[in-house]
């Protein structure tokens, strides 16, 4: 790996409350401007310490020390790691790691973004994760459309075998890039010959995952943020961030922003700080979506908002994927909403009936709705549906495109009542969508 190789087309720092520096995940990138060699790498942080933390009670004290750090997961869910760890290694015996860096949500970049700067801490994360948990191998996923993030991938990962690093095997894979293909039992399942589709029900991966074997599925932000507890320990850790959710995280930021990009920042700052809304003359917002596409829509008036779950859950939203996308006053909101829903709804997997039936349903819906169809049973009929969605399906995806749904109606609902009665807003059709939205069609391949 060379220091040519390029960073996604992204602006990357790091910010804190009162303009202070959070130097953590991007400190390398955000010092030197080039992505970080294992030379480079190994002269900032020092050796992992794989031999101090490996085997019996000092593995347990590596999970004792995300305990007390207050790690959770960053690529989306937000549950507890060091619970995760543990639920891998008491069911014994030989264990797999997979590191999920699918990152399929279309607004989000900051898994790219690390894995450019930064990928050798999110290697050393994975390999102290498989010595936490009695791991022989670890599989790193990529998405198959990327091929420079896996050509990059790839020369830090024999960079480290030339090195005779790592004490477990890491193999890297190039999975099929769909919405749902990043969900960890999609995961599980194509390493186990199938297709990167979600598989509902049980035994859950922890218990048999890839080969049968209990599996640790954890986000590449997340055990990078692993790998640096593991050198400077849980009170460093805590020293950002809140007591409740201490640390840090990367933000994708896009829309109606200055400078879009991946940024660093303390959990508990602001929304309006991290939007970065300090230039002269802002864009009037009409609101953020927070979590990405399958997220929640906040009124412009909520930016004052602690990005933290706690403080995002009274309004039905959370941190999810690390997304914030500002949408300006001019847009409509509900126009916005259609396209995405229709995204989701052709990213189906087809496996049940909430994808298969309600997830259209509810898209053909919300396309009326946006285009200011005159329909009386409209409204009710929607409401009624993205109320029977969640729950109900093989997985995850009909749940959050209910969520999102949802959220528009309360969002926009002034906007609810024009359309219903006076026909789309103005300028819809003829300007521009805020939001970049890929193509309403569905994956090429499952394998």
């Amino acid at each position: 790996m060379t220091s040519s190789t390029p960073v996604p087309a992204l602006h990357a720092h790091t910010a804190e409350p009162g303009g202070a520096t959070s130097i953590r995940l991007l400190a390398g990138w955000r010092a030197t401007g080039h992505p970080a060699g294992l030379t480079d790498h190994l002269q900032r942080h020092g050796q992992p310490p794989f031999a101090t933390l490996g085997g019996g009670q000092a593995s347990t004290s590596l999970v004792e020390m995300v305990e007390s750090a207050g790690l959770t997961g960053r690529g989306g869910a937000g549950f507890p790691t060091a619970r995760k760890l543990r639920a891998v290694a008491g069911r014994g015996g030989r264990t797999v790691v997979v590191v999920n860096a699918m990152e399929s949500e279309p607004a989000s970049r900051k898994d790219q973004v690390l894995l450019a700067a930064a990928p050798h801490l999110v290697l050393d994360g994975a390999v102290l994760a498989a010595i936490a948990v009695g791991a022989d191998t670890v599989h790193v996923c990529l998405p198959r459309v990327r091929a420079a993030q896996y050509r990059h991938v790839s020369d830090a990962l024999d960079e480290r075998r030339h090195a005779r690093l790592d004490p477990v095997r890491l193999r890297l894979h190039a999975l099929p890039h769909a919405y749902v293909s990043s969900e960890s039992t999609s995961l599980v399942r194509w390493l186990n010959g199938g297709p990167a589709r979600p598989q509902g029900g049980s035994p859950r991966a922890h218990e048999r995952g890839v080969a049968r074997r209990p599996t640790l599925v954890n986000n590449a932000e997340t055990l990078a943020h692993l790998a640096l507890i593991a050198r400077y320990g849980p009170d460093w850790f805590r020293r950002t961030g809140t007591p409740e959710e201490p640390g840090t995280a990367l933000v994708t930021v896009s829309g109606a922003v200055a400078v879009p990009g991946v940024r660093e920042i303390a959990l508990g700052t602001p929304l309006a700080t991290v939007l970065d809304r300090q230039e002269t003359r802002p864009q009037p917002l009409r609101a953020v979506l927070i979590g990405g596409f399958a997220g929640t829509w906040l009124p412009a008036e909520r930016m004052d908002l602690p990005f933290t779950r706690r403080d995002l859950a009274p309004w039905g939203a959370a941190p999810g994927a690390g997304v914030l996308i500002a949408l300006p006053r001019t847009a409509c909101g509900l126009g916005e909403t259609a396209r995405i829903l229709a995204y989701l709804a052709a990213q189906s997997t087809d496996q049940c009936g909430p994808c298969r039936f309600g997830l259209p349903a509810v898209a053909d819906d919300f396309s009326a709705l946006a285009a200011g169809r005159a329909d009386p049973d409209l409204l009710h009929r929607l409401r009624r549906r993205t109320g029977l969605l969640p729950d109900r399906g093989a997985c995850r995806h009909p749940d959050g495109a209910a969520g999102l749904a949802a959220s528009a109606l309360s969002a926009f609902a002034d906007d609810v009542d024009l359309h219903l009665t006076r026909g789309p807003c103005a300028g819809v059709g003829h300007q521009p969508p805020a939001i970049p939205v890929p193509p309403a069609v569905p994956p090429e391949t499952w394998r």
